[in-house]
């Protein structure tokens, strides 16, 4: 199937697209793991996200990055129980945006999965059925490199095998991202939440 003014190849941020964000509950729940003070979840929000950019990039150990957020080391057992946590709020998605993924990878499209994501949670991400219609995951713990580093587009475009940039699309939530892709000559569509620009954007004209 044909797709004249379509994208050769989609390469597609993970959370805030395909994954959903966390629930407060979940948040909540998180903190209360960590034993942080209930009445104070901004605060915990505010440590956890701190040092998530170096964790994120593989440069903090699971442990390491807990006992920043944390203010002391866990324990073996409180450290599982918080990955186990973490992890769990970041694996849910969005059924009305792999519902458009599968119709646009039965049309050949290739895709490529580009996530700020750490290493405990990427292994969990690649066991996920969706992870299949991808034709590489890369992840910036793995690459050691987050985005909007331009060096993490450049081999997120060389996973698709599409040569110009022009002819592939970049699908993020967050817009900061979408600019630097656009600086290197990448399609981009700052995704907000709503599928019918992603059907569009993916999928042929009926």
């Amino acid at each position: 199937m044909t797709r004249p003014t379509g994208p050769d190849a989609v390469i597609l941020d993970y959370n805030g697209v395909i994954g959903l964000q966390p629930t407060r509950a979940q948040w909540l729940r998180l903190a209360r793991i960590a034993s942080w003070p209930e009445d104070d979840l901004a605060a915990f929000q505010r440590a956890f996200w701190n040092a998530r950019d170096l964790y994120d990039a593989g440069q903090l150990s699971d442990l390491a990055y807990w006992a920043r957020v944390l203010g002391a080391h866990p324990g073996p057992r409180l450290l599982r129980e918080l990955l186990a946590a973490d992890t769990d709020m970041w694996t849910a998605t969005d059924a009305g945006v792999v519902s458009v993924l599968r119709r646009a990878h039965a049309t050949g499209m290739p895709m490529v999965l580009l996530s700020n994501a750490p290493s405990h949670l990427s292994t969990v991400l690649d066991t996920h059925d969706w992870r299949r219609m991808m034709a590489q995951a890369l992840y910036s713990a793995r690459l050691q490199l987050c985005k909007p580093a331009p060096a993490i587009y450049q081999q997120a475009l060389q996973a698709t095998a599409v040569r110009d940039p022009r002819r592939v699309l970049f699908v993020d939530d967050r817009l900061d991202n979408c600019q630097a892709a656009a600086r290197l000559g990448l399609r981009t569509l700052h995704y907000t939440g709503s599928t019918d620009g992603l059907r569009t954007a993916l999928l042929p004209a009926d």
